[in-house]
């Protein structure tokens, strides 16, 4: 029996059942903010003997962080290369893409700059030979956790792998599908990392607070509503007035129409979630099967806005936080870094955090106490993240459909004022298996 999306019950259940389980994590990190800042405001000597916690969990996600950029930047050239291949509507949709990610990493850094996120906090540096000279037994269980690779080196690595590859054609097809492989698993460990996020965030969150007081907290919140709204300038005034100048479709009709995503990118903070919606929506809009065809899945993995908005001011406030604000020369190499490596912030719990710490590790290794602070909010400001992803790769298959005159305008107009609604049942039942060949074909999935 197919539900009223054309999905088997098996298929439902399986979904919701996943969605269930990230909402436990949601939960249970939420708790452990909140107990973290309680302990630490109630027993700051109890917060700051937490410490090692947080500790724990930002060497767990650095472990991870030299394969997820290997797999992700060998992936993502081979990519890049077939995506080109489609001609005019691959590569216009590949330029526009690295060009507006990268203006979002600008926006994130000037904002950063103009509110100075953590400012005054000062913690203590990231020391772990210090941590071992406390308790032994402390340094012992730490560890045990696999020591740091160098980030640039396996940049460069990977780029020369991914270009070697491209070069062995048809030979290299192997190599590539077990690089892919070896993501699958890379994303696996990582996830199950991530379910140790609510110990790391209460470590972390406490020994923060015991240390600064109440203003931690505040700087938190500072940083989530300064995200929140930079996400909502980017997508009415960037987007909507580029969607508007080139096409003439208003914004607010287009996320209407995209309501129901909307909702189910925000209780899965992912917009992995609405991949197979979005294609059927943007061919019902009037956009042509084929540009659809090639920028929903190329946006997917180049095209992350939100994601870029994040990583800059988290790497600002981490840094201010820490009492070593970065000088213009420094957030402009951060944000070169950022541009290459954000491509490997994929749709998985855990990648965008991980790809954050791999910037700071890269650019200055003692910034990475600070990431403990990110840990207990970077769960609140997924939704943002993966929201203006989402609606960013909207805008850009209505605007390379325009480009290419590969867009029905009449069915634009019908579409969001009313007239010709999206019917559920009949358009995604084609679209779903579809839809899934496409994710496991993209070398990088993409989110938030």
């Amino acid at each position: 029996m197919a539900s009223q999306r054309g999905e088997s019950l098996d298929t439902v259940k399986t979904r919701r059942k996943g969605i269930d389980k990230s909402h436990y994590l949601y939960i249970a990190v939420i708790a452990a903010v909140i107990l973290g800042a309680v302990v630490g405001l109630m027993f700051p000597e109890v917060g700051k003997s937490l410490k090692p916690l947080g500790d724990g969990f930002i060497k767990l996600i650095k472990m991870m962080i030299a394969p997820i950029i290997f797999c992700t930047i060998v992936l993502g050239i081979g990519s890049i290369a077939k995506a080109a291949t489609v001609g005019k509507v691959g590569g216009l949709a590949l330029g526009y893409f690295v060009l507006m990610s990268t203006f979002a990493l600008g926006i994130g850094l000037v904002v950063g700059n103009l509110i100075h996120p953590g400012e005054g906090l000062k913690l203590a540096a990231y020391d772990p030979n210090k941590k071992a000279e406390v308790d032994s037994t402390v340094a012992f269980l730490l560890g045990i956790i696999p020591g740091d690779i160098p980030v640039l080196p396996t940049l460069f690595a990977a780029i020369l792998v991914g270009f070697a590859l491209q070069k062995m054609g048809p030979q290299g097809a192997p190599i590539l599908k077990a690089v892919g492989h070896g993501q699958v698993l890379v994303f696996r460990i990582l996830i199950m990392i991530m379910w140790l996020a609510p110990v790391g965030a209460f470590g972390a969150i406490a020994a923060v607070v015991g240390a600064t007081g109440f203003q931690a907290i505040v700087s938190m919140f500072t940083l989530m509503a300064a995200f929140y709204i930079t996400c909502a300038l980017f997508i009415i005034i960037i987007l909507g007035g580029l969607l508007k100048v080139v096409t003439g479709v208003n914004i607010f009709k287009l996320m209407k129409y995209l309501g129901r995503e909307y909702l189910l990118i925000f209780s899965t903070s992912s917009s992995e979630a609405a991949l197979p919606r979005l294609i059927a929506k943007m061919e019902h809009l009037g956009v042509s099967k084929p540009v659809v065809g090639v920028t929903v899945p190329t946006g997917y993995s180049f095209n992350l806005d939100g994601t870029a908005i994040y990583l800059t001011m988290a790497s600002l406030f981490v840094a201010n936080a820490m009492g070593t604000p970065l000088d213009l020369g420094a957030q402009v190499s951060l944000l070169i870094f950022m541009i290459i490596a954000s491509k490997g912030a994929a749709g998985v719990t855990g990648a965008g955090l991980a790809t954050l710490a791999a910037g700071l590790q890269a650019h200055k290794p003692e910034l990475l106490g600070g990431v403990g602070m990110i840990v207990g909010i970077d769960r609140f400001m997924s939704e943002a993240r993966a929201l203006t992803n989402f609606t960013g790769n909207a805008v850009a298959t209505i605007l390379i459909g325009t480009w290419v005159k590969e867009i029905d305008g009449v069915q634009v107009d019908q579409v969001l004022s009313g007239e010709l609604p999206f019917d559920e049942q009949t358009m995604i039942a084609g679209h779903a298996e579809h839809a899934v060949t496409e994710t496991e074909a993209r070398p990088v999935p993409v989110n938030a």
